[in-house]
């Protein structure tokens, strides 16, 4: 009886162990894709401030280049992209779609130096140039959780819980292409 007994007690305890177990690598799994989530949250925030200071921009831009419609068509088309993103990867190709779109606009207004001296226009150039080095740094910080996520996700036996749960790799925000090639700069006009 008393090996019965022992031997129920053994079975139990190695079910309390890999309970603990899997309960632990579970947690700690849902943190880590909280983190994610968090760290997307964080980019988004930072895009949509970015997209709210677009109007005024464009606004005091218009004021002096009335004939650049393409390029306030090209931004505002941007802009739709972003508002309409329903996925990560949506939002980060609208969200490039618009940096090509403002560097278009700040080309442009290049050609109106009373538009340069303009003291709100400055002012938000500054204001936005601050936000693209915020978002810059809440994409590398998303990419960071991303990979601490994939990574534990993928190791041994965390991936055994992570496929019994349905933790699915998430997607490291990369540039496009053609961002990756360096501007040439000429100093000879």
């Amino acid at each position: 009886m008393t090996e019965i007994l022992w031997s129920i007690g053994v079975i139990f305890v190695i079910v309390l162990i890999i309970a603990v177990f899997v309960f632990s690598v579970y947690n700690k799994l849902v943190i880590l894709r909280n983190r994610v989530e968090n760290a997307w949250a964080q980019v988004d925030v930072q895009l949509k401030r970015r997209f709210d200071l677009i109007p005024n921009i464009v606004e005091t831009v218009k004021g002096y280049a009335k004939h650049e419609t393409s390029v306030f068509e090209e931004v505002t088309k941007a802009r739709s992209a972003w508002m309409s993103a329903s996925t990560v990867n949506d939002a980060v190709q609208a969200s490039n779609m618009l940096t090509n779109a403002l560097k278009s606009l700040f080309a442009v207004s290049e050609d109106y130096p009373e538009l340069k001296a303009n003291e709100n226009f400055r002012q938000l150039q500054q204001e936005l140039s601050q936000t693209e080095d915020k978002i810059a740094y809440s994409r590398q910080f998303y990419n960071d959780t991303v990979m601490k996520y994939n990574i534990s996700i993928q190791r041994v036996p965390n991936n055994i819980i992570a496929g019994m749960f349905n933790f699915e790799k998430k997607e490291l925000l990369e540039i496009e292409e053609e961002e990756k090639i360096a501007p040439k700069v000429d100093f000879r006009s």
